[in-house]
């Protein structure tokens, strides 16, 4: 029983880890090109 908790549990907290992991991601590749401003990524030539 514990099995099938066990499994949707798992799958949220590697899910929730990912996003995380990749939001990092996009934020050093960002800052190659621009500034990390409120979540988004502003590049040098963008109208704000």
């Amino acid at each position: 029983m514990f099995g099938l908790l066990r499994l949707p549990i798992l799958l949220l907290i590697a899910f929730i880890v990912g996003v995380f992991f990749e939001r990092n991601n996009q934020r050093e590749a960002c800052e190659v090109i621009g500034q990390w401003r409120n979540g988004l990524c502003i590049t040098e030539g963008s109208n704000e």
